[in-house]
This record gives C-alpha cells, structure tokens and sequence, in this order.
C-alpha cells in the first residue's frame, strides 16, 4: 500500500490484511506476558462511550419540482439486537417513500450504501440517488463554499422507494454501550450487521413483497455482492436487482504487489483514459476515445500482459515492442517506463503523466488536478478529486440532515472515518478478497436477479477493465450472463458529480429497474 495513504484511500477499499490484525493481537498477548503497558487499542477495539442520546425517527413532508414528487422523508435509528433483546448498535438511515403511491407493497424498494471501509452513505445520497443532490459544475468540479443541496432531477425516487444506510462505525451508526467496533469491521461483520437491518427494515415497514434492490458503490459493490448471497441462504430474502457503482469484486484486480502483475494490465485503459483527457497521447489517438480504449485493451489483454508472463525471460525485442506500446498508451516516456520495469502503479502515473507542468491527476476521478509542494516526488500528496467534493458534501450534509429532515442529533456524523480499522477479512486470510464467486452464486441460485454495473472511464481507483474483467470470469452459465449489463461513462469514480454522466445515469438505471421488477411468465 502506499506511503501517502489517506483518508480518500477509506473510501475505497483500505484492506487491511489479515496479517495486521494478527500482529495487533501478539502485541496484546506479549506485552499481558511481560507485564508490559498494553499497546494503544486499534480504533475498532475501542468500547463505544458516546453518553448522546439518539433522538426518535423524525418523518417529514416534502415536494420536487422534478416528476411531479411528493415524499416523505424519514431520518432515525434502527437498533439491532441479539437474540435475547440486547441491544448491539444503533444503524442510522435516511428513508424516502412517494407519498403518492396508494400501494406501496408493489413498489420497488432499495437499499443504498457506499463503501471505504468507513464511508458514510451521503455520497449516493446526495450526489445522484436522493430527492435533492449537492449543487456542483456541470464538470463535477465544486463551486464556492459552503456546498447547498438543490431539488436532483436524476433523482430514482420515481420509480423506487429509497433506504440509505449508514453502517456501524459511520454516520451516526455506532455500536451499543458495552459493544466494541470490531464486532462490526469485517467483511463477515458488516455482512451480518447490514444484512440484519435489511432484514428489520424490510419486516417493520411491511416491505417483504416489494421487488427489493442494492445499490453500492466502491467498498459497497463488495458488500452488494456479499450481501446478495448472505440474505438469501440466512433469510431467503431473494432480490430482484443489484446496482454495482464502480465495482471491484475481486482484490487482486486492483491491488499491485510483487508477484502480481494482474492490476498493471487491467489499469492500463484508464490511464489511457486519463492521458487522451489531458491531451498527452499521440494525434491519431486523440480523436475518439472509445475507439482509442478499444485498441488500449487490446494491447493489455493481447501484448502486454503475455509479456509480463514471460518475467525475465522476455525477450529484448519483445520488451522493446512493449515499452513502445506502453508509452504510446500511456502518454509516459519510454524511459520512464524501462526504469519501472514496465510496471506503473497508480501513484506514481498520477504523479508523472503532468510532472512537466508541475500537476499531478486525481485517483477517484483522473480529469482532476492538483499541485504538490515538491514536483520531484515519486508519488503524489494528495488525491486532488477527493479534496476537491468532500468539502461541499460534508457540510451540505450537516445542513440537510438538521434543517430540512429535522433529526437534531450531536453526535459527530462520520462521513469519512478510521474509526472502523482494522478492518478483517479474516474469510480470506492469505488470498486476495474476491466476493465475485458469492455474486455468481446468489445468481445460479436466484435466476432473476439481474445486475446493471457502471463505470467511469477516468475511474483510478476501482478501474472500469479491472470490473470488466472480473465480471468475464464469474463462470455463469451462458443463459445467465444476460442478467448482467455494463454501462460506462466519461467520468470518474463518482460518475455523477458530472452533469452528463448523472443524467445518462438515470436513464440507464430506469430502465434496469423497469426489466428487473417487470413479473415474467414461468
């Protein structure tokens, strides 16, 4: 992992491996031997003490101009509890139903998250799904501060009724007195934990017969997947669809280490992408980017990752065509490339593709840019996507939740937290996270659900051919891979900060729920 993780790195995918979480617990063990202080607790051993009362579930009244939409609107807590009725956490959400529907059994009903580990929800809340959405430049790039929230016309409120959830450790979720965070920081944890509310929510509000969906984004595509396969061997809960907002499924497509070479080709297109964007390749492939992604996957699938096979027995010739593919792909100096080893990790193609103008790219969403202090670093500073919408969506948050849902609460709202590390994959100790096999299973198992992914071409950080290749390899059968659509878009991983994204968007997700939800002839 690199040395300038930070908290945008949280929100996709910090996996901390088994390993840490094991030395964490032979530093325990040793220092209670030697009659050693003990070492600083992690954060998610740490009992919950917050003494702030969580106020009742506050409902409200509200009407878009967009659709002719009267809703209302429910912010509150939903307690989950062990079988004997202790109370283990309280899982905030924010719950949207049209007030117009006489039927609401029969309307579809999602359930929305975002990921990290250690993401709160606003991000899909209110940048794409929600009735009202964070105000931005129709590029995605922020305006002055303090954000605001206007009516979002690319709401999917019409056309289903909406739960976002905050998991345990996030927003105002947090474990019960005398729980600790690490009973919900993992993926197994959080699986059980979510699923459980699903569960709750589904049967308090009287919404088992609704054609029932997930949407997740980053960390939460991996939750989505998870979960899709846990509710139906716990609960028989079956689904009729699932979103997949830049997905990754399978860790090894995105984590680079030595040894695997997967994530250097499958990374490949996007930092295309990135360099047709900022006008860094050569003329002839600057004219379309589709047709220049089309010849850089290609090269990756076909040149590029055969060549990296071969290891040090590639042949001088072939490493010569190589390095002269990569630099034309990348937009990055033979030189450099030769000097890697053909091999760029993200961080320091961000940090090198504009070294000459002193910027570096952004992780989340590549058409961003940002300045660091030294030009001559290996990696860059600082994610400049990131930096650039957490400001306006934390504090349109804050306003929104108090001012216009009316739920006074004064705990801290974690959008963005630590808190929930070490997170465990403890299920995959010693193999890279892959929960893909988990989505083709409650597929095989359930074949109507169908499942729409999408992707953001100038996406670094869960690359759109990194999904591609994940979703080639799940081993459906050929009558099943139908229930799968890909849409892709010229954006980053928020896809939907970016006017013409959000509302290509919108339609594509319309029409997924319209072909999910519809009843078919056995």
């Amino acid at each position: 992992m690199p040395r300038f993780v930070t908290v945008a790195v949280w929100m996709i995918l910090l996996a901390y491996p088994a390993a840490a979480q094991g030395d964490h617990a032979k530093k325990k063990d040793a220092a209670k031997k030697k009659g050693e202080a003990k070492p600083q607790a992690a954060a998610s051993d740490v009992d919950a003490s917050e003494p702030v009362a969580m106020p009742a579930p506050v409902t409200t009244a509200h009407e878009s101009r967009y659709h002719s939409l009267k809703y209302r609107a429910t912010a509150g807590t939903l307690p989950l509890q062990k079988e004997d009725g202790t109370k283990r956490a309280d899982v905030f959400y924010v719950a949207y139903e049209r007030a117009d529907v006489t039927d609401s059994t029969q309307r579809p009903l999602t359930f929305v998250f975002n990921g990290g580990p250690g993401s709160s929800s606003v991000w899909l809340h209110l940048g794409t799904v929600g009735p009202r959405r964070v105000q931005t430049a129709d590029d995605g790039h922020p305006l002055p501060p303090p954000g605001r929230v206007i009516d979002n016309e690319e709401t999917w409120l019409d056309f289903t009724d909406l739960v976002f959830v905050d998991p345990v450790g996030t927003g105002y979720s947090r474990p019960a007195k005398g729980h600790k965070q690490k009973e919900f920081s993992g993926l197994k944890e959080d699986t059980e934990s979510v699923g459980e509310f699903i569960r709750l929510y589904t049967t308090r509000a009287k919404r088992w017969s609704s054609p029932k969906f997930l949407a997740g984004e980053s960390y939460g595509t991996t939750r989505a997947a998870s979960l899709a396969d846990h509710l139906q061997q716990r609960y028989g809960f079956y689904l009729s669809g699932v979103v997949l907002i830049s997905s990754v499924l399978n860790f090894q497509t995105i984590r680079a280490d030595t040894g695997n070479d997967l994530p250097s080709v499958l990374f490949l297109p996007g930092y295309t992408a990135t360099a047709f964007y900022h006008g860094r390749l050569e003329k002839e492939l600057q004219s379309d980017l589709k047709t220049t992604l089309a010849q850089a996957e290609r090269f990756a699938i076909e040149t590029y990752l055969p060549a990296l096979a071969k290891g040090d027995t590639l042949e001088a010739s072939e490493r010569a065509a190589v390095l002269k593919g990569l630099a034309r792909f990348t937009g990055l100096s033979e030189t450099y490339l030769a000097q890697s080893n053909l091999r760029v990790r993200l961080s320091r193609f961000a940090k090198e593709l504009l070294r000459d103008q002193g910027k570096t790219v952004g992780r989340l969403d590549s058409r961003f840019l940002g300045r660091d202090r030294d030009h001559t670093g290996g990696n860059y500073e600082y994610d400049p996507a990131m930096a650039a919408i957490r400001g306006p969506f934390s504090a349109a948050l804050e306003s929104y939740i108090r001012g216009e849902l009316k739920y006074e609460c004064d705990r801290t709202y974690e959008i963005m937290t630590g808190k929930v590390h070490p997170w465990s994959f403890k299920s995959h100790e010693n193999r890279y996270v892959n929960v893909s096999e988990n989505l083709r299973r409650a597929m095989v198992k359930n074949r109507h659900l169908k499942v729409l992914v999408t992707s953001g071409y100038f996406d670094l950080a869960t690359p759109y051919f990194a999904a591609d290749y994940t979703l080639s390899h799940l081993g459906l059968p050929a009558a099943l891979r139908k229930n799968i659509s890909v849409r892709y878009y010229e954006a980053g991983h928020m896809m939907y900060i970016h006017t013409a994204s959000r509302q290509k968007m919108r339609k594509d997700v319309a029409g997924f729920y319209a072909d999910a939800s519809a009843k078919r002839e056995q």
